[in-house]
């Protein structure tokens, strides 16, 4: 079977997807052949170059046209434009691959959470964080109990990419294109991994705050207002009892993709850094302390498509291994996870935070 696939976006996610589909037939060969049909996107020049460089046949700035032509549809535009062209494709049986969060409100996450449900089309979120091998195996761990009763999840996500007064404006500081700042940008990630570990979320409290309230125009005319979230925090209640303590910034200073999450047991439990992204510290039941573990072994998940045991893999490899378990979940017509159902999960996560933050009260997922 060969997939035709399109693509609608062509930058940071663009390319990270792009380089995850050359990679597929080199180290996971029982993948699914892929066809990188058409790309989508507005800038004529732009889109031209990025097709040559990402290997696809053809261009247009036309989505729809993209979506009668292919069978699986990667929505990597911004999140204000994830609903349309997504809706439209599952409803034309098109698979659907759209990147966090699903949308800008819980509203707009439910329609595509519905056209999802009612396609027999597969829908998954780009969590690519759950394919982090160290990652997989931390949940393989919580799953055989290793760690006993689970209490209290910590999770972060520090940048100071936006932190200069001089960056400029941008959609992601845009509330109308956006939906939120970094809670929904990297905050869902977060918020993900806890579910995918621990289980749902019950009531939060959060607070948003805006430090930077305006910023230079792109066109260098002026200013304009920032209307999302520069820095976000989070206390949740999961529905076992267990506690989270979420936070996270794009105005950190010093700080970069400092992700990282930490879990807490009754008979032990780990701790990840994306900064040493092959190592997981583990406190197992007899451990006197955390024992740092290199996840490059050939029986960790995912390692041994890769190098000899001991060469480490990077960031960029979670979007191939994602793509591998989508693509072929795809090809043999199976349940992909993270689906939608998850990600509008996520999202009322992220509303409940928002919803929290205007009143100044606990919210109830």
């Amino acid at each position: 079977m060969t997939l035709d696939v399109g693509f609608l976006g062509y930058r940071f996610m663009g390319k990270a997807h792009a380089n995850a589909l050359a990679r597929l037939p080199m180290f996971f060969p029982d993948a699914p052949a892929v066809n990188r049909k058409v790309l989508v996107g507005r800038d004529e020049a732009a889109v031209a170059d990025a097709a040559d460089r990402f290997g696809f046949d053809r261009t247009t700035d036309d989505w729809s046209e993209a979506i009668d032509e292919v069978d699986v549809f990667y929505n990597l535009g911004p999140t204000h434009v994830h609903a349309e062209p997504t809706i439209e494709a599952l409803e034309a049986g098109v698979h659907v691959m759209c990147e966090k969060p699903l949308a800008t409100d819980l509203e707009t996450a439910r329609r595509m959470r519905e056209a999802a449900r009612d396609s027999d089309a597969i829908a998954g979120v780009g969590f690519n964080y759950r394919y982090v091998p160290a990652l997989q195996l931390a949940k393989r761990l919580i799953d055989e109990g290793l760690f006993g009763e689970i209490y209290r999840v910590r999770g972060r996500c520090l940048q100071d990419w936006l932190g200069d007064l001089e960056d400029p404006w941008n959609w992601r500081t845009d509330e109308e294109r956006a939906g939120t700042g970094v809670l929904g940008d990297v905050g869902s990630h977060t918020i993900d991994l806890a579910r995918w570990l621990i289980g749902d979320v019950e009531r939060v409290s959060g607070q948003l705050t805006i430090q930077i309230p305006e910023r230079p125009a792109p066109d260098g005319d002026g200013t304009r207002e920032v209307t999302t979230d520069d820095e976000y925090s989070a206390i949740a209640e999961f529905d076992s009892g267990a506690v989270g303590v979420f936070e996270g910034s794009r105005v950190a200073t010093g700080r970069k993709a400092d992700n990282s999450i930490e879990v807490y047991g009754s008979e032990g439990g780990f701790k990840f850094s994306l900064r040493r992204l092959n190592e997981l510290r583990v406190l197992g039941p007899n451990d006197r302390g955390f024992q740092g573990i290199l996840v490059t072994d050939p029986n960790d998940p995912y390692i041994d498509a890769w190098w000899p045991p001991g060469h480490i893999v990077g960031w960029e490899h979670t979007f191939v291994h994602e793509n591998y378990e989508f693509l072929t979940s795809v090809a043999d017509g199976t349940r992909y996870r993270p689906d939608f159902e998850d990600g509008f999960e996520v999202q009322r996560v992220l509303d409940a935070v928002q919803t929290s933050n205007e009143t100044g009260r606990r919210t109830r997922i």
